[in-house]
């Protein structure tokens, strides 16, 4: 009972009550299974109190139940993944493959710790593939594990469709169960797909209504992994104060020490905002430290590889932006994504000076995904072409990277941008849209409110789902019409509320 109990703590009321009762539990029984069960809610605490890598140890070195060993070798390498640890994830996969397993998360992330992208990616593709409601099964409930399990691998391959579908039906098995402190964690992979997707108001809404569910459900740590997904958001429309203050913490200002992969994280957003501010020095610096730091092989760092390379030729060190350019061809090449082997080209074309490079990018990028990193494919040729003396031929990219700046809020990049329109002898105006405008007018959890409402969803279905009181709702619901220039959810239903 008493461990029953924890793991309903652990997914709902808080982490330091979870903890409590499973400690008690474990000196009250010898049975493997139920060891199995109480180490899983352990870990899963210590994660959410802050310490991915002890967590991950706890189900590296505690493996014992036959039954449950696969899975607690998964989420330990998983939590490894998270915290940096690159050792505790080579010692999940060599446990599993001395028990005869065969689990491509498991090696798949062993092989992506050592650079081996060729084999590596491979198998996180098979996760993401065989996940529920991605391939071959399709009851998502069944299997709540799994479906996290493909949206890290989704995440990991930078498949930001695939992620953000996935976490979508996570987040709703988390609201239809009630499950408030897995709620936090699923609004948090959502909103890191959304960002990367370049939906920033989406992602904003999630991560407000996460990090209040964290605070009230004692998920202190989780706070300050929410924080660092809006840093990215900063990082990119230039806002230094708000990004220095999003990830201060992860970077030790404050004293605390964050987990590898998070200080990782934070200090590639850091990067990305020094690039965007033209402190090239600054930012290869940083993206440097990330790469040889204790999560330099996660996923922030591997993506952050294209903006090392664009900070070295920038900061007059192009020899020194070879390594990185390796590593980010060699994972665009094995994942094969249109938007990551047009960067890798982008990349190529700035340090080699190939147009060639430039325009298939362009090409790829025309098959969608990440509309930040086609903007900045297109502000550099741009730039080269002007440099080139073909004016006329520079303005048409030059003017499509500035519309996505612009929608995007991206207002360091946009400025770059109208300068070269300029120096085309073009006047570089260019309207944000007007269904950008309409989102800005709304708080995150206005723009909740009021998607859910445009749907049909009563207050009593929205306040259940957000979990709010139903006069919140219609207090949201109040503050949002005047807004929106409407008066009534009938006329909610015709204005565009997406991005």
């Amino acid at each position: 009972r008493l461990t029953e109990a924890a793991g309903a703590a652990a997914g709902a009321v808080g982490a330091d009550r979870a903890r409590e009762l499973a400690l008690r539990a474990e000196g009250l029984t010898a049975d493997p299974a139920a060891r199995t069960r109480l180490a899983r809610i352990r870990a899963a605490v210590e994660f959410e109190r802050g310490d991915p890598r002890q967590a991950a140890r706890i189900l590296v070195a505690q493996v014992a139940d036959d039954r449950g060993a696969a899975a607690m070798l998964r989420m330990g390498a998983s939590y490894a993944w998270l915290s940096g640890d690159a050792e505790a994830i080579r010692a999940a996969a060599e446990r599993s493959a001395a028990a005869g397993y065969r689990d491509p998360l498991i090696q798949g992330m062993a092989h992506l710790a050592d650079d081996d992208f060729a084999r590596g990616v491979p198998l996180m593709r098979e996760v993401l593939e065989g996940a529920p409601g991605g391939g071959r099964r399709t009851d998502v409930s069944e299997e709540p594990g799994a479906l996290v399990e493909a949206i890290h691998a989704g995440l990991i391959l930078g498949d930001d469709d695939a992620a953000i579908r996935l976490a979508t039906a996570e987040v709703a098995r988390c609201r239809e169960r009630g499950l408030a402190g897995e709620l936090a964690g699923a609004l948090q992979r959502l909103a890191q797909a959304q960002v990367a997707a370049g939906l920033f108001r989406d992602a904003e809404a999630n991560v407000a209504e996460a990090i209040t569910i964290a605070r009230d459900t004692g998920r202190r740590q989780r706070v300050g992994r929410l924080e660092i997904v809006l840093a990215w958001v900063a990082a990119v429309q230039g806002d230094e104060e708000r990004c220095r203050a999003l990830t201060d913490d992860a970077l030790g200002v404050g004293g605390r020490s964050a987990p590898g992969a998070e200080a990782a994280a934070a200090a590639c957003a850091r990067g990305l905002l020094d690039l965007g501010l033209g402190r090239y020095d600054d930012a290869f610096d940083r993206l440097e430290e990330a790469r040889r730091g204790p999560g330099g092989f996660t996923t922030a760092v591997t993506v952050a590889n294209a903006d090392h390379v664009e900070a070295a030729v920038r900061a007059g060190r192009p020899e020194r932006a070879e390594p990185a350019l390796r590593r980010f061809e060699e994972w665009a090449r094995a994942g094969g994504l249109p938007w990551a082997r047009a960067v890798a080209l982008r990349s190529r074309a700035l340090l080699h000076d190939d147009e060639a490079a430039y325009a298939e990018a362009l090409r790829l990028h025309d098959k969608g995904g990440r509309p930040f990193q086609r903007a900045r494919t297109e502000l550099l040729y741009g730039e080269w072409l002007r440099r080139a003396r073909r004016r006329s031929d520079a303005r048409a990219p030059l003017r499509s990277a500035l519309e996505v700046f612009e929608r995007l809020r991206a207002d360091a990049w946009a400025e770059r941008a109208r300068t070269e329109l300029r120096a085309t002898g073009e006047s570089a105006t260019a309207a944000r849209p007007a269904a950008a405008d309409l989102l800005e007018r709304l708080t995150p959890q206005e723009l909740q409110v009021v998607r859910l409402a445009a749907e049909g969803n009563s207050s009593r279905d929205i306040a259940a789902q957000l979990f709010l009181s139903p006069r919140t709702v219609e207090y949201h619901l109040y503050k949002a019409y005047p807004k929106l220039g409407v008066s009534s959810r009938r006329e909610l239903a015709r204005l565009e509320l997406t991005r």
